[in-house]
């Protein structure tokens, strides 16, 4: 592989991997020794590459705006177009309005070929039935998720009796014809799905439920991977 090739791999990977990554990790990816892994991120940084950190501690990668843009391939804005496309016509209006902005600067950063086969892209969307639209504020509900931070819900169920609860917001689950908000209930001591179209009301509580959401939320999902792995998913 050429070294122009590799550096901007080897850039790439210290991009996307979760830091700091270590030389090692690098190497065994890159399929080259340790040494010319130091080597290469000398170069990187003698470029102007903001890559903290040192061997045998791994490496951290400072985006600087000076730096030019990730490159992309075909299909990865093929892939970028389709995804940020999908969540213009499926997303509530705050969020419809950051994928078409998310896309223009995209585009912005591209060189002028590559603006052109976004532009054009092969792979289109177009859903006739898209999830019925909330009448709650889905930004807010967003920035208490961020802030990991617990709310105080009215809710309807599918019979239509009202209650009210405390949860624990932990991520939007997008369905086909549906928005599902993924939380820990604590009246019910347990985990629950609550359609967002249901929920006419709610109010910040003050309640930080910080750092316990990745660790809930995992709990939450890693159980339906394995049904729907087994083949559970796929029967009902």
């Amino acid at each position: 592989m050429p070294k122009t090739d590799r550096l901007f791999r080897l850039l790439h990977l210290i991009r996307g991997l979760r830091p700091p990554v270590t030389a090692a990790r690098l190497a065994a990816a890159m399929e080259v020794s340790e040494r010319t892994i130091y080597r290469d991120i000398d170069s990187l940084r003698a470029a102007g590459a903001r890559i903290e950190g040192e061997a045998g501690l791994g490496y951290t990668m400072t985006e600087d705006p000076a730096l030019p843009p990730q490159t992309f391939s075909q299909i990865e804005l093929e892939a970028l177009t389709l995804g940020l496309s999908d969540v213009n016509q499926r997303g509530d209006p705050d969020l419809a309005k950051a994928a078409t902005d998310a896309l223009v600067k995209i585009l912005a950063t591209l060189p002028e070929r590559q603006q052109r086969q976004a532009m054009h892209a092969v792979n289109l969307v177009h859903r006739y039935y898209a999830p019925a639209k909330p009448t709650i504020d889905m930004t807010l509900l967003r920035e208490a998720m961020w802030a990991e931070e617990a709310l105080d819900i009215g809710y309807r169920d599918l019979k239509d009796a009202r209650t009210t609860r405390r949860i624990y917001p932990l991520a939007l689950s997008y369905h086909d014809r549906s928005v599902m908000l993924l939380a820990w209930c604590c009246k019910r001591e347990d985990f629950r799905s609550f359609h967002v179209t249901r929920i006419d009301g709610y109010s910040k509580t003050g309640e930080s439920f910080r750092p316990r959401r990745v660790t809930l939320l995992r709990a939450f999902i890693d159980p339906l991977h394995s049904r729907d792995r087994g083949g559970e998913g796929a029967a009902r």
